[in-house]
């Protein structure tokens, strides 16, 4: 184990779950991030996902207004707004926006997926291929809203004008690693589901990083799966309903979150097949000990400052049981680093 400390921070996707209303999934991320703020999370991040029944996080922004407007000190940000889906002026004032009524607390993730297929990608924006060859000059055109001397110019967001909105880089492959070092932002990678390129995007960041005046030196955030329970059993069973939501994802036959049942053969099955392993390979389960084994490896593994957490378990209650038991970890292994 490094000698540093580690952050560890929430991704929400606001998943459905089968005969739980979208209202009643909104009221849930909204009590799991009061709670993840009192268990010392360190930010909540909302991501962006289009035409998916199980996934309620579409409008990123309202949701993080949301959620920063029901808690008190945790940081609320996107993990991420995908910046080809958006005007780079309008994500500027929207995160502008946020940054006022929410000082010191809001983050700006940017990724250049679409969030979606590819239909309701072109329905969003039927220029976003453009958009994506753009992605670090649209970067750089919301950085330069948020500066104090944007006011010289004939295009202004005047709410985003000298707001504290820091700027973070998401990526799924090396691509982005290049656009954060150059840039000389923060940078996180999506291992909670793409783990392929993790150890080559960080190598590629941390060699080619330029300090820049939003930061000095490197930092990384790395996302991965979590289900805890009080035993290994409990858990495996929790994680019956991720190993169906992503088999759905795998197959493009997406549905709403199943509730839990006993591991069987065929799940197995499932949960064993290459490419399902593979996509998985960063998807911790099991009780408060595995877990600390399991997070402390990837820790040492990766040497990444932060973890960013998804935990898809359909019930509520069992969910916020899971995050508890991540945060004791957590707590644990810094006490161990200190």
């Amino acid at each position: 184990m490094s000698d540093k400390s580690y952050k560890y921070s929430i991704l929400e996707l606001a998943t459905v779950g089968q005969g739980i209303s979208i209202q009643d999934t909104f009221k849930n991320s909204v009590d799991l991030a009061q709670k993840a703020e009192d268990w010392g999370y360190n930010r909540f991040w909302l991501a962006e996902h289009h035409n998916m029944v199980s996934i309620a996080s579409s409008a990123t922004s309202v949701l993080i207004g949301n959620v920063a407007g029901a808690t008190e000190k945790i940081r609320v940000g996107s993990g991420g707004i995908m910046l080809p889906n958006h005007s780079p002026l309008i994500v500027a004032e929207n995160f502008g926006t946020l940054g006022q009524l929410y000082p010191n607390r809001i983050d700006l993730g940017l990724g250049r997926a679409p969030g979606t297929d590819q239909t309701t990608a072109h329905a969003i924006r039927s220029d976003r291929n453009a958009s994506v060859f753009r992605f670090p000059e649209e970067i750089s055109e919301i950085q330069s809203y948020f500066k104090i001397d944007n006011a010289k110019s004939s295009v202004r967001a005047t709410v985003a004008e000298g707001v504290e909105v820091p700027l973070y880089i998401l990526g799924s492959s090396t691509d982005s690693a290049h656009v954060a070092a150059k840039k000389g932002l923060p940078y996180v990678f999506a291992s909670h589901f793409a783990p392929t390129q993790l150890h080559d995007a960080l190598s590629i960041y941390y060699n080619n990083f330029q300090p820049s005046e939003y930061l000095s030196e490197p930092y990384t955030i790395a996302g991965i799966n979590v289900i805890a329970a009080d035993t290994n059993e409990q858990a495996e069973k929790l994680s019956t309903s991720l190993i169906r939501m992503m088999l759905g994802v795998m197959t493009n036959n997406i549905d709403y979150m199943q509730p839990p049942t006993e591991m069987n053969s065929e799940l197995l099955e499932i949960k064993q097949h290459p490419a399902f392993a593979k996509m998985m390979t960063y998807a911790f389960t099991g009780d408060k000990e595995t877990i600390a084994s399991q997070v402390s490896d990837f820790l040492d593994e990766t040497g990444v400052n932060e973890v960013i957490v998804a935990s898809h378990i359909y019930d509520h209650e069992d969910r916020l049981k899971s995050y508890k038991i991540l945060a004791e970890v957590m707590k644990e292994l810094n006490r161990v680093i200190a």
